[in-house]
């Protein structure tokens, strides 16, 4: 017995380490920096300089691009993944293989590959020109940065919620049409509650990366949309100030963190339902 906790203790050795060196020093520097000013004393000044207009408008922003994202994002995988439940189980995978797709290729490339069809004279207003339309002007608005970020984040939806559904068993539904229930019934009484496990992971999934997101709103917002991620990255590599920057992160984080007690929450309630 003792042997093989010994056994177990070496083999987890090389992730405490990778964990201790990428994870536990770096969040400790960034607690370092962000309580503290340029002189080493410890301070909340950094922290408070969140109810400042500027920055409070961009989290605020921040958080309402994050949950249109999301709720987006699961409007869209809800009736795709009950389709490919009921498909075979070949086209299923292959039709999940598509979408995972873009997982596979630079977040970078694919979100400069919408700044394209979104520029002013971008294939979507060369498409509409050809068709005597009007011009749309989506770039550097709110409207892009939703979209790129849907585009990118739609898999990590469409994974965990086609697993939870692809795992009820068919003769559950089947029984609740043969005791009379409609198709709205057998979704909000049947298929939503077995799948919600499956929906929450999704949405922690969708919601945390768009939250902190930088790279598409600044590709497809510009310097006209500033969310909280640009604020920390500027802070970073234009400023220069680390405090800064370290004490916006640590509130980036209590958002995470938040959502993640409330996934937790709703993933307990949900198990203690189905016990």
């Amino acid at each position: 017995m003792f042997r093989s906790i010994k056994m177990r203790n070496l083999f987890l050795a090389p992730f405490c380490v990778w964990a201790g060196i990428f994870i536990f020093v770096p969040l400790v520097c960034i607690i370092y920096y962000g309580l503290t000013d340029m002189s080493g004393n410890f301070t909340f000044d950094n922290l408070a300089i969140i109810s400042h207009r500027e920055y409070y408008s961009s989290l605020q922003l921040s958080i309402i691009l994050a949950l249109v994202t999301t709720i987006v994002c699961l409007l869209l995988a809800y009736p795709l993944c009950l389709i490919l439940v009921d498909k075979a189980k070949s086209v299923g995978t292959i039709i999940i293989l598509l979408f995972v797709l873009p997982l596979w290729m630079n977040t970078l490339l694919s979100t400069m590959a919408w700044q394209t069809i979104f520029e002013r004279d971008g294939i979507l207003n060369q498409v509409l020109r050809l068709l005597s339309l009007p011009d749309m002007t989506l770039i550097n608005t709110p409207t892009a940065v939703v979209i790129g970020m849907i585009y990118n984040y739609l898999p990590y939806m469409v994974l965990p919620l086609y697993v939870a559904l692809s795992k009820i068993d068919k003769s559950i539904f089947e029984a609740a049409r043969d005791l009379g229930a409609n198709s709205w019934q057998t979704f909000s009484k049947v298929t939503l509650p077995l799948s919600l496990p499956g929906a929450i992971s999704g949405i922690t999934m969708v919601f945390i990366p768009s939250l902190t997101t930088f790279a598409i709103s600044a590709l497809l917002g510009g310097s006209k949309l500033l969310l909280i991620g640009n604020v920390i990255e500027q802070e970073f590599t234009v400023e220069y100030d680390w405090h800064l920057g370290s004490a916006l992160s640590i509130i980036l984080m209590i958002f995470i963190i938040i959502n993640m007690v409330i996934t937790l929450v709703f993933d307990k309630s949900t198990k203690e339902d189905e016990n």
